[in-house]
Formats: structure tokens, C-alpha cells, sequence
């Protein structure tokens, strides 16, 4: 499965914004192997401001290594923009 810095390294040259093809064509260039290839490949053909976008919406997580109970604690988290040792005082 590709995953987040793959899809950024095959992309890291495009010009944005970049259409669907322009991604595609893009990673080919880039010598991107067939599991990126497939997840850009599924992607909607609309117009993406940068690689960020692209990632996301091929479904690749930015952080794989946060399992769904840590991102549904941190939803339910009712101070997510304060540092942890700011949150006693």
C-alpha cells in the first residue's frame, strides 16, 4: 500500500494547481511504483493545490501510526489546540 511521503516524493516536483492526469502523469514520470500508481489512479478528477490534497484524498493517512481509539480520543478532547502542560493550569 503506498503511503503519505511515498505519494509526496512522486509529486514533489509538480506544479500546483494540478488536475488528476497531470498527478498520474506526474508519478509516472517520477518512476512511482504500481501501488501509488493505483491509489492516484483512483483518485477524483478534480483540481488539487498540492500534495497534502492529493494524499488525502487517495485515502492515505498522514499518520498511520495513530489507531482509530487514539484519533477518537483526541476528537473527544475538548482542548485540542492547548499544549498538554498548559491543560492543569
Amino acid at each position: 500500500m503506498a503511503s503519505y511521503s511515498d505519494v509526496l516524493e512522486y509529486l514533489s516536483a509538480l506544479d500546483y494547481p494540478a488536475g488528476k492526469d497531470d498527478v498520474i502523469r506526474e508519478a509516472e514520470r517520477e518512476g512511482a511504483p504500481p501501488d501509488v500508481l493505483r491509489a492516484l489512479r483512483a483518485l477524483p478528477p478534480v483540481d488539487y493545490a498540492n500534495g497534502t490534497e492529493v494524499a488525502r484524498s487517495a485515502g492515505i493517512d498522514a499518520a498511520p501510526e495513530v489507531s482509530r481509539s487514539q484519533r477518537a480520543a483526541q476528537a473527544r478532547d475538548n482542548h485540542p489546540r492547548v499544549s498538554q502542560h498548559l491543560r492543569g493550569i
